[in-house]
């Protein structure tokens, strides 16, 4: 699978280029995402069971905190 994504360059009109299903991968593991979702089951108009559902998706060092950063005095 992949998708085309502008490319900006000095025209106006910005290029195609093919976006491989790896490379998508690859910048939402790196930056994160959240998914969210929420199901309802209910019988003759009555809501029965809610169920909210919160999902981060990313990769271990994306979630780690940047340790330069980090001062251990």
């Amino acid at each position: 699978m992949t998708d085309n994504l502008p490319v900006v360059s000095g025209s106006r009109v910005p290029e195609q280029r093919p976006l491989a299903l790896v490379d998508l991968l690859d910048r939402v593991l790196g930056g994160g995402v959240v998914i969210a979702g929420e199901v309802t089951l209910s019988l003759a108009g009555v809501d029965l069971v809610r169920i909210s559902l919160r999902a981060l998706v990313a990769s271990a060092g994306a979630l780690e905190p940047d340790r330069r950063r980090v001062n251990h005095t």
